[in-house]
């Protein structure tokens, strides 16, 4: 994974202002709760000029995330939009990972967080692939940990929420432990449902297969992108409950997420996935997904939303 390169610049409260200002005190709700949910947003430089990918669909999900906490954002969508254009653009960047990011501030220390608004931040920094610009081609090693994902109605895994991801602490260190990139958790059925930052599809015999919502998945952006472009190019896509063993016999495997993008996997629990490369689909697929932001792929969907514009 590469270092954040930390700019001058952060949004917060709607106010633009230097970056070691941004602090908050150390009773701060989501420090000791998770009180939080995010997004992860990337800007990429396009031959257009800087744009950021899928914008609304990305605050859409913010503000569904705090809905379902009962938690006030207090600012419009447009105005979230606008923040991500404003802090890309004075921090100079042409490419960029944007986090959204909205808190329960200092108001005790109580479970029952009082009716009030959330602060709220927009991050801009560079940030190259998350599992490591090498993963884009050469893939990486995975295992199943021990560790399941969130059942339904335990805490819904529809809201990227602060708290949610300490189950993804928990998937990722494990897998480093024993020497893997990355960890992937199984469902309360003992199905696949999702990698510690990232969704996944499995494929065999040219039909394309990812775990339903129903598996204790965050319904990811980029893997709702994969779906389309897929059946863009007329292969089969279908959501449905996945056992382990598949992704030990698939033809190709590959995880997806804002963060990580498009990242084949090339072994699952020390088993090679198919011929234990990039597959030719997840390759067609990567070079649609990142044609979008090369001029390659046409954006007929309006998916790109530009800086300057």
């Amino acid at each position: 994974m590469s270092a954040p390169n930390f700019p001058e610049l952060i949004w917060f409260n709607g106010k633009i202002i230097p970056w070691q200002e941004a602090t908050v005190h150390i009773v701060c709700h989501a420090i000791h709760y998770g009180s939080s949910v995010f997004e992860g947003v990337r800007c990429y430089d396009t031959p257009k000029g800087p744009a950021i990918f899928r914008l609304d669909e990305h605050t859409r999900r913010l503000f569904d995330s705090a809905k379902i906490y009962r938690f006030e954002i207090p600012f419009t969508h447009e105005e979230i939009n606008q923040g991500c254009k404003d802090i890309v653009r004075d921090n100079g960047l042409k490419s960029a990972y944007l986090r959204p990011f909205a808190f329960m501030g200092a108001h005790g220390l109580g479970l029952n967080p009082p009716k009030v608004p959330l602060e709220t931040s927009i991050i801009a920094l560079n940030w190259g692939s998350y599992l490591g610009e090498e993963s884009l081609e050469q893939g990486v090693d995975a295992a199943i940990t021990s560790w399941n994902r969130l059942a339904p109605n335990t805490m819904p895994t529809g809201a990227k929420a602060g708290g949610n991801y300490l189950s993804s602490i928990l998937i990722t260190t494990e897998a480093k432990r024993h020497g893997y990139v990355e960890g992937i958790g199984l469902d309360q059925n003992g199905c696949i449902s999702e990698g510690a930052g990232e969704n996944i599809f499995v494929v065999r015999d040219g039909v394309i297969s990812t775990p339903p919502t129903t598996s204790g998945i965050l319904p990811g952006i980029t893997r709702s992108t994969l779906m389309t472009l897929a059946a863009e190019r007329g292969y089969k896509v279908q959501e449905q409950a996945i056992p382990r063993e598949a992704l030990y016999l698939a033809d190709e495997v590959f995880m997806c997420g804002t963060a990580a993008e498009v990242v084949p996997v090339r072994s699952v629990d020390q088993i090679q996935v198919g011929n234990g490369k990039r597959g030719p689909i997840t390759e067609l697929l990567q070079a649609d997904y990142f044609g979008l932001f090369n001029g390659k792929t046409e954006d007929k969907w309006g998916w790109l939303s530009y800086i300057n514009e």
